[in-house]
């Protein structure tokens, strides 16, 4: 569709509706009000940028192991990324895709529960491609960091064969050397950095991902684990 508020909007308006199939796609040329994590907007130039969402209905997956489905979609757009960036890509916790220390996407999965296991996923994937110009000085694209426009059809099907490979590897159970693949391309892995907790700029080490999701970071010699909300990078120029 040329336009529209959120792609994950729509998605949710389709499995209302009972007219959403597995593996059903939305993509938009434009988002007038698209949603990141922590309830902050993506604001994107239109026709510029990949901006789609995929309902997905991973029944096999327990809720409690829901992060799985986070780290498989990361990789699959990591992949993509790589294919024109190989050095300085790298997926930043939970949902974020980075170059250097420039963010240059991001990932909104909204997952629905029933009993122990998933019952549908819609996953919103947003990747600044042409964009050149960013009112948040941290953004960046694929075409700031090549000088090279790319065509958005070829980016969106090399993207959806990624996502498919990396979920189906997931259903066959590659839960856990996908896991180890996610950690080996963390932003900041195992690195002395600051971060900011409960208003406090401290030093941590990020040592791992628990089951959950939640991030681990060693602080002042204690393992400390935390959810989407409850740390917060600080990156400095």
């Amino acid at each position: 569709m040329p336009e529209c508020a959120s792609t994950n909007t729509e998605a949710h308006e389709l499995l209302h509706k009972n007219g959403a199939t597995d593996g059903c796609v939305i993509v938009a040329g434009a988002q007038t009000g698209g949603r990141g994590q922590r309830g902050n907007t993506w604001d994107v130039e239109p026709d510029k940028n990949i901006t789609l969402s995929v309902i997905l209905k991973p029944t096999f997956l327990e809720a409690q192991h829901q992060f799985s489905l986070n780290i498989a979609v990361s990789l699959a757009v990591l992949n993509l990324l790589r294919a024109y960036l190989p050095v300085g890509a790298s997926l930043k916790w939970p949902n974020d895709l980075y170059c250097h220390n420039q963010k240059m996407g991001g990932i909104l999965i909204e997952n629905s529960v029933s009993g122990r296991f998933l019952q549908h996923s819609v996953i919103g994937i947003g990747l600044n491609v042409n964009q050149v110009t960013f009112a948040h000085p941290r953004a960046t694209s694929l075409a700031l960091r090549t000088g090279e426009q790319f065509p958005l059809p070829k980016l969106v099907n090399a993207l959806l064969e990624n996502l498919e490979r990396r979920y189906l590897a997931l259903r066959s159970g590659a839960a856990a050397a996908q896991k180890a693949e996610y950690l080996r391309h963390l932003y900041r892995y195992q690195e002395w950095h600051l971060f900011e907790v409960d208003g406090r700029v401290v030093s941590g080490q990020i040592t791992g991902i628990d089951p959950a999701g939640r991030l681990a970071v060693l602080i002042e010699q204690k393992l400390e684990f935390f959810q989407f909300q409850q740390i917060k990078f600080v990156i400095e120029d």
